[in-house]
């Protein structure tokens, strides 16, 4: 069993993917080719926003979108702590500060009790706030009604990292389509992954996206012998743009055999971990099935037999990024400790996903996660008797 399926996958299309790289190798143009415009127009449809402007990652997405915003160093945004580097080290890039929030202990997304301290906290700290990155978490959209909300309030933007929710809805509305910029990845692990690094920004503002047309070639103008701001290499490879165009054509199936898969997670799993939580009018895209496990429980102990049953599993992240040694020197929404993801970072650990475990396979992780389970309790209970 593989902890995500690409294989089965690539086997599945491998004549259209064979076909399209063909294309793309008989026109020649491997940079900015025809399928670069295609793909881009499938995933703004997809979004049913208006511009999708493709690029060489999602960090480069990212870094991208803050380039489009006039920042300096007192400027703070707002950024998770747990959730993957990528989104701090684009604000430090970008020449700004990242506050970290602490996150909610069921959606493990964004808490905006949190986010509504940090911004009085930067405020008296000196920092001036600017905007604001939520992360979708394992798949599922950030509150965006309440942290919009928040936003309006304090005249802050909102950059959405859906990195790993491309798929997701939130009240019927498509991820890319819930706030003024959106960024995605492409990378392979994630839903929808290409065979290479790539990313993507979301936005309805025709300004906003020509800017990051700009950037994304080395910040050039009309005339592209003239360079009208700083820019970056941030071109999506044609090869790439010519696979995601066919891995496009399976994906709402993927995103419902995801859905299954974690249906069975959670009906097997519940009464003996803390599974995920989807809100109420949320879809998950499902890029993780992170559980939580019991207080007392040995996580290590739980991940080696499941090993040793076959099932494969991967804990993110070991640390919050307000305790890696990089980011430690910047503040905190409490000026020191966030509990909840301290905690959560000590608990979780994820489950194989994708659209490609088999029932079979699913059965079998469930009952590896149920046997680990039973075994511990049965230590923790013979050791009190003793």
């Amino acid at each position: 069993m593989q902890f995500i399926n690409l294989r089965a996958q690539q086997q599945k299309i491998k004549p259209e993917i064979d076909a399209a790289i063909a294309r793309v190798l008989e026109h020649g143009q491997y940079i900015m080719g025809p399928e670069i415009g295609l793909v881009e127009q499938q995933l703004a449809n997809f979004c049913g926003v208006k511009h999708a402007i493709t690029c060489a990652s999602g960090t480069d997405a990212l870094v991208m979108a803050l380039l489009s915003k006039k920042l300096d160093s007192a400027d703070a945004i707002f950024v998770p702590t747990y959730t993957f580097a990528a989104t701090a080290e684009a604000v430090v890039w970008s020449g700004a500060q990242p506050v970290f929030i602490d996150c909610l202990p069921d959606t493990y997304n964004m808490d905006p009790n949190s986010l509504s301290a940090a911004i009085k906290l930067a405020k008296k700290r000196g920092l001036n706030p600017v905007g604001i990155i939520p992360v979708d978490l394992f798949g599922q959209p950030v509150d965006y009604n309440n942290i919009g909300q928040i936003a309006k309030d304090n005249d802050l933007w909102i950059i959405a990292d859906s990195a790993q929710s491309f798929g997701a809805t939130y009240y019927g509305k498509k991820v890319g389509n819930l706030a003024d910029i959106t960024t995605t990845s492409f990378f392979p692990a994630k839903p929808l992954g290409c065979y290479g690094d790539g990313g993507a920004i979301f936005t309805n503002d025709d300004q906003t996206a020509e800017i990051l047309k700009s950037i994304r070639i080395h910040g050039h103008g009309p005339d592209p012998t003239q360079y009208v701001r700083v820019g970056i290499n941030g071109r999506f490879d044609t090869i790439q743009a010519a696979i995601l165009i066919e891995k496009l054509k399976v994906f709402p199936e993927e995103l419902e055999a995801r859905q299954q898969l974690a249906n069975t997670y959670s009906h097997g799993l519940q009464h003996i971990v803390n599974v995920p939580t989807v809100d109420t009018g949320n879809s998950s895209a499902w890029a993780q099935y992170t559980i939580k496990l019991p207080e007392g429980v040995e996580r290590s102990r739980v991940i080696q037999d499941l090993k040793q049953a076959g099932v494969p599993s991967a804990i993110y992240y070991p640390w919050a990024l307000h305790q890696q040694p990089v980011y430690k020197k910047y503040l905190t929404a409490t000026g020191g400790s966030l509990p909840v993801s301290e905690g959560l970072i000590r608990q979780v650990f994820s489950l194989p996903m994708s659209g490609y475990v088999t029932q079979h396979e699913a059965k079998q992780v469930v009952s590896a996660v149920t046997k680990a389970l039973e075994c511990q309790q049965e230590m923790l209970a013979s050791v009190e008797i003793i």
